[in-house]
Order: C-alpha cells, then structure tokens, then sequence
C-alpha cells in the first residue's frame, strides 16, 4: 500500500488515512433493479484509518452504466 496521504479525513479531520484497492457492486434499489445488472467498479479507497470514513470516484465508464440504466427505468 502507499504511504499515508497528507489530506485530512473530512470526518474526523485525521491525517491517519492510506490508499487501498476495492472492489464494489453496485446494485440498483428496489425490486425493479433485480432485473438490473449488477455495475462493478474497481476504485482506489482513500480510507481514514481512525474513523473508517472511505472517499471513492466512480471511474467514467462505470458511471455512464449507472446513469444509462437509471434513465432507462424514469
């Protein structure tokens, strides 16, 4: 993993924060996203080792599925 980050947490204002891999599935709510696919996205977590409080971006590609599929069900 990588060093700390010198950012603070947004939570708890600590600097005790590092950078992990995830890896997410994202499920639509409701019965109607059973009929969904699942959306998976493999961000980097910036994770706040004293409160837990996690920061992610949805990359790009991962974004425009979600919001293709959110339209579609309006």
């Amino acid at each position: 993993m990588s060093a700390q980050s010198s950012s603070h947490c947004r939570s708890c204002e600590s600097t005790n924060q590092n950078m992990f891999n995830g890896e997410i599935a994202i499920h639509f709510p409701g019965l109607e996203g059973l009929d969904k696919p699942i959306v998976w996205v493999f961000p980097k977590l910036l994770v706040c080792l004293n409160c837990g409080f996690t920061e992610f971006a949805i990359p790009e590609t991962e974004l425009r599925q979600l919001a293709e599929s959110d339209r579609a069900a309006a």
